[in-house]
C-alpha cells in the first residue's frame, strides 16, 4: 500500500513536473501553409519547448488568408510568400519580415505538346491568386509579350483556383498550363499528366524567398520571446538542412499524413532549397513587381526598409553553431 501511495505521489509530482514546464513555455501562434518548403518552419513546435516556447500551429489553404488572422492578431508569426507579406503590411496588418526560409518553389508544368511560353497564346493557365506563383508567372508573361486577363479576350486566359484544384484541372484538360508550387508540380510531372515548362526565376524578381513575418506586438513587446523565436527557427532549419532523413519523415508524415512519396518529396525539394536569408532589395523588387502587374491590388509599393527587420536573424545565427550535414 505504501508502494501504492508512493508510486502515485510521484505520478501525481511527475504531471505537476509536466504542467508547470507547460506554463512555463511562452505560448506563440504560428501561421503556415502546406507546402514541402514549409517544413523546417512548422518543426518549430516539435523543438519549441527546447527554446521555451509552446509553439501552436494553425495552417492555412493559402497565404493570402494569413492576412485577415495577422491583422486581427490571431497570429504572432506567419510563413507565407513574400507577395503575401508585402499585401499584408499594406492591408494595415503591423508585422515585419524577420527572415526567409525558402527559396524558388514554383514551376510552370504544361500539357505534353506545349513548348514555349510564346504557344501559352491562346491557352487557359491556371495559378492560385495572391501567391509567390501569380506574381512568378505574370512576370514571365510579360517577358515573352503575352497579354493577359481572367477574361476572354488577352493572349492567354488567367483561370484562378485553389492550389489543390490545379492538378485536377491540368489533369482533366480543364487549364492548358499552371504555375503550381510544391509539391504539386513534382507530384503533376511525376504522374505524367503535366510537363516541366520551366522554373520561372529568370525575370527581374529571380527566384523568389518565402518569408518569415512577426507581428509588430511580439517584436517589441516580447523582444526575449520574439529572439528565441528566431533562434528555435534557426534551429529547425539547420536541422533539417544537416538531416535530411528527419526534414523528410516530418513533411511526408506529419504535414501530408503519409500522403506524400519519398520521390516526390525529394523532387520537390530539388526545386525549394532552404534558407533562412532574405533581403530588403528583394523585398522591394517584390513589392514594384506587384505593383506593376496589378497582383494584390496594390496603391503603391511600401518602402521594405520600413518593415524588413533582421537584426534577430543575424542574432540567432550567431548563437547558434553550424554543425555538419549527416551523408
Amino acid at each position: 500500500m505504501r508502494i501504492l501511495t508512493a508510486l502515485l505521489a510521484l505520478g501525481a509530482s511527475a504531471s505537476v513536473s509536466a504542467s508547470a514546464a507547460a506554463a512555463g513555455a511562452d505560448a506563440v501562434r504560428l501561421g503556415n501553409l502546406k507546402f514541402a518548403h514549409y517544413g523546417a518552419v512548422s518543426y518549430m513546435q516539435e523543438i519549441g519547448r527546447e527554446h521555451g516556447l509552446d509553439v501552436q500551429e494553425r495552417v492555412f489553404a493559402k497565404g493570402v488568408d494569413l492576412i485577415p488572422a495577422l491583422v486581427a492578431g490571431e497570429i504572432d508569426i506567419a510563413a507565407s510568400s513574400s507577395d503575401a507579406a508585402i499585401a499584408a503590411r499594406v492591408a494595415g496588418a503591423p508585422i515585419y519580415v524577420v527572415a526567409g526560409f525558402a527559396k524558388g518553389g514554383a514551376r510552370i508544368v504544361v500539357k505534353d505538346g506545349i513548348k514555349s511560353l510564346a504557344e501559352l497564346r491562346g491557352k487557359k493557365v491556371g495559378v492560385a491568386r495572391g501567391g509567390a506563383q501569380e506574381l512568378l508567372l505574370l512576370a514571365e508573361l510579360a517577358k515573352a509579350g503575352l497579354s493577359w486577363s481572367d477574361r476572354p479576350g488577352k493572349d492567354v486566359l488567367i483561370l484562378y483556383l485553389a492550389y489543390a484544384d490545379l492538378n485536377q484541372a491540368l489533369a482533366s484538360g480543364n487549364i492548358d498550363a499552371m504555375c503550381q508550387s510544391e509539391p504539386q508540380s513534382a507530384q503533376a510531372i511525376a504522374r505524367g499528366f503535366g510537363k516541366e515548362l520551366m522554373k520561372p526565376y529568370d525575370t527581374p524578381l529571380g527566384e523568389p524567398v518565402r518569408a518569415l513575418v512577426m507581428t509588430e506586438k511580439l517584436y517589441k513587446g516580447k523582444p526575449d520571446v520574439a529572439r528565441r523565436v528566431l533562434e528555435a527557427f534557426v534551429d529547425a532549419t539547420r536541422r533539417f538542412e544537416t538531416d535530411p532523413a528527419l526534414a523528410s519523415r516530418w513533411v511526408r508524415e506529419k504535414m501530408f499524413k503519409g500522403q506524400l512519396s519519398e520521390t516526390d518529396y525529394k523532387d520537390a525539394m530539388s526545386n525549394a532549397p532552404l534558407t533562412t536569408d532574405i533581403t530588403v532589395a528583394h523585398i522591394q523588387t517584390t513589392a514594384d513587381l506587384m505593383v506593376k502587374y496589378g497582383v494584390g491590388r496594390l496603391p503603391k509599393a511600401p518602402d521594405a526598409r520600413e518593415f524588413v527587420k533582421l537584426d534577430l536573424l543575424e542574432k540567432a545565427k550567431s548563437a547558434l553553431p553550424v554543425t555538419k550535414a549527416k551523408r
